[in-house]
């Protein structure tokens, strides 16, 4: 079973088995490839100077002629005028509702760009070093609850690869996996904050395992899978591997409370036939995410009158998290941190902000924005392919097993091999 969840590991790879075709086809349409936001926003917390030189970071911004005029700023904004008069100047928008869980992007704004995610892929681009250790560190130090302890900036060196994956080296790995344990493994830790770390690791770790497996191999200029990279980033962790699969479920019971609500939307694009499509596309997927056992149960979480205090902090700490994406110093890299944090914060406000019954697109049609919908179907794509990605390096690492047993045969060594099946099953067990 997956912790804190309702479900195994073996359930939820059958079902993104039957997901990912469907929403990788999904991401490809012009109203969910289409991403408005305000890249280049000022960090709120510190003078970034770590920008990244590197032309992998640098994002293609789309012109606004080449969207739909719906979508246009001048359009979205004529339609806010006040009827006040044109001298009259409102209020600034609030960058977020009670019912937010993160900084949400205004798509009337002038200063946002669009983006065509099709043309700018998450994955390698070399950013490293003080810059990116700092973002990580401010996240998990200052908006984790204080449930892991202090991290040497190390740790999230990303140039600090694994050099073999095999003989020796890997067994080595490997026997330091055994002695690491989930920090949430604490009983004074509440369900809430677990699953609040949770979140926050599985979105870390799904963005390694992307940066994993679409790697620039700088001596070929090739890019593809890097095992060597997702061991020493994330299948050295167990926990880090298991949070991506819980992030996948959360992001599935977001999207099928919101079934109804997403049946009723109105996909808009000017382009009436592509509209239809999308619409059937949608209804199908979510006719597949609600046939799915149960896999989450939010119900448990701040269920008592004392925990009122407690969802708002939740909220503040994940709408720091969303603020600190702009301290990112990698454009690309900002982009698709934004993006998904965005993604996670809509499937958040959707299961903890508004009962079933409110989500009815009749009554209350504008719950959601066009941004949040794009931002949540293709953050769950985005740790769709993470799951795909994994199974994958399964596969290549157990190839990579057999030839080492070739080469290797003595005791220890198969004592090992069985220590780590048992105790890593999800990841090395073949479906």
């Amino acid at each position: 079973m997956i912790s804190d969840a309702c479900c195994d590991f073996e359930t939820v790879e059958k079902i993104n088995n039957d997901l990912t075709p469907r929403l990788r086809e999904l991401s490809k349409t012009k109203f969910f490839k289409y991403y408005k936001l305000k890249l280049y926003k000022e960090c709120p917390f510190w003078k970034e100077y770590g920008m990244c030189v590197n032309q992998a970071c640098a994002v293609e911004t789309t012109d606004e002629s080449n969207v739909p005029e719906m979508w246009r700023s001048d359009v979205l904004g004529a339609l806010q005028t006040s009827q006040a008069g044109t001298f009259f100047q409102p209020f600034k928008k609030c960058e977020y509702t009670d019912q937010d869980f993160c900084v949400v992007e205004d798509e009337s704004d002038s200063e946002g760009v669009f983006v065509n995610l099709l043309d700018n892929p998450e994955r390698f681009t070399g950013y490293a070093g003080a810059s990116a250790s700092r973002v990580w560190k401010s996240i998990y130090e200052e908006n984790c609850f204080n449930i892991i302890p202090p991290i040497n900036n190390n740790q999230f060196n990303n140039n600090h690869f694994a050099s073999s994956s095999t003989g020796k080296q890997l067994g080595n790995i490997l026997q330091n996996v055994a002695r690491r344990s989930d920090p949430t493994d604490n009983e004074e830790i509440c369900f809430e904050k677990r699953v609040y770390y949770r979140l926050i690791s599985g979105l870390h770790s799904s963005i390694s395992i992307h940066i994993c497996n679409e790697y620039l191999n700088q001596t070929t200029g090739q890019w593809g899978p890097n095992l060597e990279c997702f061991i020493t980033r994330v299948a050295s962790h167990p926990e880090r591997l298991q949070n991506v699969y819980f992030n996948y479920i959360v992001l599935l019971r977001a999207i099928s409370k919101a079934a109804d609500y997403l049946n009723g939307y109105e996909f808009c694009t000017g382009d009436k036939n592509q509209d239809l499509q999308v619409k059937a596309m949608v209804s199908e997927l979510l006719n597949v995410a609600r046939s799915c056992p149960e896999t989450f149960d939010e119900k448990q979480m701040f269920a008592s009158p004392e925990s009122r205090l407690l969802k708002e902090e939740f909220k503040a700490r994940f709408r720091n998290v969303s603020r600190i994406m702009d301290c990112v110093g990698c454009d690309k890299c900002r982009l698709w941190g934004k993006l998904q944090i965005s993604g996670l914060g809509t499937a958040l406000k959707v299961l903890f902000s508004y009962d079933d019954e409110y989500l009815n697109p009749k009554v209350n049609p504008n719950l959601l924005t066009r941004t949040e919908i794009v931002a949540l179907f293709n953050t769950f794509n985005r740790v769709s392919e993470s799951l795909s990605a994994i199974e994958h390096f399964r596969h290549v690492y157990q190839e990579s097993i057999r030839g080492n047993d070739k080469q290797i045969n003595n005791e220890e060594s198969s004592k090992l091999e069985v220590r780590i099946y048992l105790k890593f099953f999800f990841f090395f067990k073949k479906f």
